[in-house]
């Protein structure tokens, strides 16, 4: 199936690892020309690099603070002065959630729910509110928002709000922006495979004895039991992204394997 992503302009922050780094590889891979953004300048030249190698399409490395205004609108500008507009937005930048951070009442302070809203959804919102204007300019765009399924678990405050938060974000944006031709989806991935677990995978095993294959089936308790891999959540955002999913707007896709038990309505 072709997607009709060949010639789109992307955006994907995050891009320079894990999830995102998979989602700018596909896009490019479908043909689109990316743009990937993060902090760590380093990171991002060695994964534009790659991308480009892979593809043969153009892709442009530049660092950005999500949580500044004024580096969101120069990563923005720079996108459109390199490529000549945009066409599609992935939001994939936000630290993600590790097992130290607090999860019960009692140490849920401020700080603790303010440093997740800040960093994942405020900063979704900057990114969405500068790339929008250029795709109500040319009729037609593609936001998609990569949450998690921590959005249906009341497992943390702090995490379980900033995932519903980026859904409630999604929703607003589609109704609005529907009507100019742009599609807003958020994605719900589950535990999956990136370099970050494979590390954490390896250094659990050299300090239990147990091996890498174990401790995987212990981690895959979804419904397919086996974790997914970071390409297949970015198979399901380039379809996002592309001209064929303007059936789909508004709406949260899991791509988590499957949760056993709940039905999702």
């Amino acid at each position: 199936m072709d997607l009709g992503l060949t010639g789109k302009r992307a955006i994907v922050t995050g891009g320079s690892k894990g999830i995102g780094l998979a989602i700018a590889t596909a896009l490019a891979t479908e043909g689109a020309d990316v743009v990937i953004a993060a902090r760590g300048a380093e990171a991002l030249s060695a994964a534009a690099a790659d991308i480009a190698g892979k593809s043969g399409r153009t892709v442009v490395d530049v660092p950005v603070d999500t949580g500044d205004d004024a580096s969101v609108q120069a990563l923005v500008a720079r996108v459109v002065a390199k490529l000549g507009g945009v066409d599609i937005l992935v939001n994939s930048a936000a630290t993600p959630w590790s097992a130290g951070k607090p999860t019960d009442f009692a140490a849920t302070t401020d700080d603790v729910v303010r440093r997740e809203v800040e960093i994942k959804v405020l900063g979704y919102l900057r990114t969405a509110r500068a790339v929008a204007p250029h795709l109500i300019d040319q009729g037609w765009g593609r936001i998609i928002n990569i949450s998690g399924l921590g959005a249906r678990q009341a497992n943390s405050i702090a995490q379980t709000i900033r995932n519903v938060s980026v859904s409630a974000l999604t929703k607003n944006l589609a109704d609005e922006l529907g009507p100019h031709g742009i599609n807003v989806t958020v994605v719900h991935p589950g535990r999956t495979r990136t370099a970050r677990l494979d590390e954490q995978l390896a250094e659990k095993s050299a300090e239990s004895g147990e091996s890498v294959a174990d401790l995987e089936r212990e981690l895959a308790t979804n419904s397919i039991r086996r974790i997914v891999d970071a390409s297949e959540v970015a198979d399901v955002v380039a379809f996002l992204a592309s001209p064929r999913s303007v059936g789909i707007t508004g709406d949260a896709i899991a791509v988590g394997g499957g949760v056993v038990g709940p039905v999702y309505y």
